[in-house]
């Protein structure tokens, strides 16, 4: 049976994700149901939530779907297929032009059966534990009151207005966002390794002075940075930066080429993305 996700409902998702490895905390969870309470779903089967699946919509330009997981056991079951069909469906009913998601090499088949086709590749970048570095420019902690020049920003960068959580994940984690006169950088802890991005500059130079001195908070930790291998920039400043190359998903997308092309964006402005569940 596919039911909303409730906020009772965290602890099990964590199991979801915990059985595949990834990354997010109860507070991602609670973040994805705070910016889109009625599309986020759980598959609940013998009386225990086995799978699960998110969506956050950018107006009715863009949604992005999410957290598509079912347990080990329960797998090969339609589960997945299950709750990406009531989530295309409420997004046909919403009237949302372009969906597109992050697919793991588990998932693409499937998603390519429901008309997604490849759009670009996305790779996640880690550090085992960051190195201390010299910050090569002053810069300053965001305000609040920022949100809408960050979010003008990230519109031409990502394609969309990301306002709505651009404005969460600042208010989650305000110590851990940074903004120059060309862009911002925004992170968050993981329950294995903190998050790096979005990260969005007018400039190489800009991005890197962000990401240099959110690293030099976060010396000694693991850290995850995810790019888009079509900013050849991005791609060199992880590797200066002590980075390696761990995971390559296909980003993919559902929808009409003039609608796709709207919401396409600038790579060239994105040096880190959001994460899976964003885009």
């Amino acid at each position: 049976m596919i039911r909303r996700m409730r906020p009772e409902d965290i602890p099990a998702a964590m199991l979801l994700k915990q059985s595949a490895g990834w990354n997010q905390t109860e507070q991602d969870w609670a973040n994805v149901l705070a910016l889109e309470p009625e599309g986020c779903w759980v598959y609940e089967a013998e009386g225990k939530v086995a799978g699960s699946t998110t969506v956050v919509c950018y107006g009715r330009d863009l949604a992005w779907i999410g957290m598509v997981l079912v347990l080990p056991e329960c797998r090969g079951r339609g589960y997945a297929r299950a709750l990406m069909e009531h989530a295309l469906g409420f997004l046909e009913q919403r009237r949302v032009r372009v969906v597109r998601l992050d697919a793991t090499d588990m998932g693409r088949p499937l998603y390519a059966k429901l008309g997604f086709r490849d759009e670009c590749a996305i790779e996640r970048w880690a550090a085992a534990a960051v190195a201390a570095r010299r910050p090569r420019q002053p810069l300053c902690v965001v305000a609040l009151e920022n949100v809408a020049r960050m979010a003008a920003l990230d519109r031409r960068a990502f394609g969309a207005d990301r306002s709505g959580v651009i404005e969460r994940l600042l208010g989650c984690f305000p110590a851990q966002s940074l903004r120059a006169q060309k862009g911002f950088v925004m992170a968050r802890p993981g329950s294995g390794a903190h998050f790096v991005g979005p990260c969005v500059a007018e400039e190489a130079a800009t991005a890197r002075g962000l990401i240099e001195t959110l690293l030099d908070r976060l010396v000694g930790r693991a850290v995850f940075w995810d790019l888009l291998p079509e900013n050849p920039e991005a791609v060199r400043m992880a590797g200066e930066l002590g980075f390696e190359c761990r995971r390559r998903l296909a980003r993919m997308v559902l929808g009409e080429a003039e609608h796709i092309a709207a919401t396409r964006g600038d790579p060239a402005l994105q040096f880190a993305t959001a994460g899976f569940e964003y885009g």
